[in-house]
């Protein structure tokens, strides 16, 4: 049975870029639906007891398994979404991932650039994504509704939620607002450093 994922710093924390009121709605119920909902969808299939990563890999891409990815996915991207941001984050990184983005992108506000622009203009529901490819070159990409990059090969870094749910409450139709400020203020750069090994 897959469990919701405790969150790593107290509801108000990200305040006020992301409100305890956001937190609640977007972990307590969004989140929450996925992981009852996946539960469900796997008891009793060849599914059941997998990692949610295998999970996930295993059904990408195949129509009649489009309930289960969505869940799956979802929760993956909501687990990784979490551990993305820190109170007191954001900024410009240092270290080997701040040299990973100045080789792959040429500078830091480029880099920032890119991420804003790329994850802003995701239509409707999605991702923006700081991702490396199998050559350790860093790249920015978008995906739509649940799709996650390792599907498309490539190793998820950080990640900003661009669904509706993530932001409305607090910046309204205002998406630049509420990712810039996340950029700025929350991005957990300790994280990605993790993540890029």
């Amino acid at each position: 049975m897959f469990t919701l994922m405790a969150l790593p710093y107290a509801p108000d924390a990200l305040s006020p870029v992301i409100s305890a009121n956001t937190i609640g709605f977007h972990h307590g119920k969004h989140h929450k639906t996925y992981v009852d909902n996946l539960n469900n969808l796997v008891k009793g299939t060849d599914l059941e007891g997998q990692s949610l990563e295998a999970i996930v890999m295993a059904v990408a891409g195949k129509a009649d398994k489009a309930p289960v990815f969505n869940n799956a996915a979802q929760i993956w991207n909501h687990d990784f979404y979490w551990k993305s941001l820190k109170p007191g984050g954001g900024g410009a990184p240092t270290g080997k991932v701040a040299d990973a983005i100045n080789e792959s992108f040429g500078s830091f506000d480029e880099f920032k650039k890119q991420l804003s622009a790329t994850t802003v203009s995701q239509f409707g529901s999605g991702w923006g994504w700081l991702a490396a490819d199998g050559a350790g070159k860093l790249k920015v990409v978008k995906t739509g509704n649940a799709e996650v990059p390792m599907t498309q090969g490539l190793k998820p870094l950080l990640t900003i939620d661009v669904w509706e749910h993530a932001y409305y409450l607090d910046h309204q139709n205002r998406r630049a607002d509420y990712v810039n400020a996340v950029i700025d203020k929350l991005l957990n750069w300790e994280f990605a450093a993790a993540n890029l090994g």
